[in-house]
């Protein structure tokens, strides 16, 4: 397939997402999540790595590059392989850096799910094995006294499961013996202790008066109290409403199913027939490119043609005027001879 027509079909599929507003997790970029490199080729072959880390650290920071070159004459061959740190900015170099043109060559970048790095032969020069083994990020200088701090406030290690597992089943033996030396003190307590009789108290509970002004407190509510009522009241209605619905017949409930098929079915055509009017309109757009550029080709032969006629007349000028001189010589030569031969 033509390079060019993988940027293109790039592109169309970043537009297709924003404008449905497909999340990450189901975007055509979460395929290559567990890989960091990108390719990118059809740039001039005179760039270098250093070029190409300038350009592409825009969107995170550039770990290793691979610029493939020719082994017997060392020039590049416009692709290279490019890891970034963090795998997320490999989804803003494909998205923002696929099909812009770099000194007027359009240049295609796209994912890489399967990286293998190259094999290494007796040829390679020395700069070339240290990006290979080390990358080009730039390195931590780390100091002694945060190593020191480190080693003194390490993280704990997550257990495994096994010894939660006996934790727990520790816990609850301990809690089960407690439970029964409860219950075994409890027993011999009420043994010992002989219960007294109990005597019947008897209690009076003395009653409030009513006062009436409680009752205008009551009717005047606070706002918020009317706003819980009134969520409360709109609660009990949807859950009427949906019991309504529960005990309606089948019929209503097939009737009911069918329009909301029907309403899909109608948002998929309108959304078909859009895709539909995008395609017929990149197409009537691609047509008219190709018949300016037919059109633009029929008037460079046209302008050829006239060219060459023009050129072709001056020729034909050119030697009917050199015939004419010729004659004219012949002619006064004859007259010179003529003259003579009367003297």
């Amino acid at each position: 397939m033509n390079p060019l027509t993988k940027v293109k079909l790039i592109n169309e599929l970043n537009e297709r997402e924003a404008n449905l507003g497909i999340k990450e997790s189901v975007s055509w970029h979460s395929e290559y999540q567990d890989s960091a490199w990108i390719f990118v080729g059809g740039f001039p072959y005179e760039l270098t790595e250093g070029d190409l880390i300038c350009v592409f650290s825009q969107y995170g920071e550039v770990v290793n590059i691979n610029l493939v070159r020719d082994k017997k004459t060392g020039k590049s061959k416009g692709f290279c392989f490019i890891c970034y740190e963090d795998q997320r900015s490999t989804i803003l170099a494909v998205d923002n850096f696929n099909g812009i043109r770099i000194k007027g060559r359009t240049i295609r970048v796209d994912h890489v799910k399967d990286y293998r790095p190259p094999k290494d032969s007796e040829d390679i020069d020395d700069i070339t094995k240290h990006l290979r083994e080390e990358g080009c990020a730039p390195k931590i200088i780390e100091n002694p006294r945060a190593s020191s701090e480190e080693d003194d406030y390490v993280i704990p290690l997550k257990k495994h499961k096994k010894d939660k597992k006996e934790k727990k089943k520790k816990k609850k033996e301990k809690k089960e013996k407690k439970k029964a030396e409860k219950e075994k003190r409890s027993q011999g307590r009420s043994s010992s202790s002989s219960s007294p009789p109990l005597v019947q108290m008897s209690i009076r509970v003395k009653q409030e008066k009513e006062d009436a002004a409680y009752d205008k407190y009551n009717q005047r509510r606070t706002p918020l109290q009317s706003g819980q009522d009134r969520r409360m009241e709109d609660r009990e209605r949807t859950w009427d409403r949906e019991g309504d619905r529960r005990r309606e017949p089948d019929g209503l409930r097939d009737d009911r199913r069918r329009e909301t098929d029907r309403d899909h079915d109608r948002r998929r055509d309108g959304d078909r027939d859009r895709d539909r009017r995008r395609d017929l309109d990149r197409d009537y757009e691609r047509r008219r490119d190709t018949d300016g550029q037919q059109e633009d080709r029929r008037k460079e032969t046209d302008y050829e043609r006239r060219r060459e006629t023009d050129r072709r007349r001056e020729t034909d000028r050119q030697r009917e005027d050199k015939r004419r001189e010729t004659n004219r010589e012949h002619d006064r030569r004859r007259d010179v001879d003529r003259g003579h031969d009367r003297r």
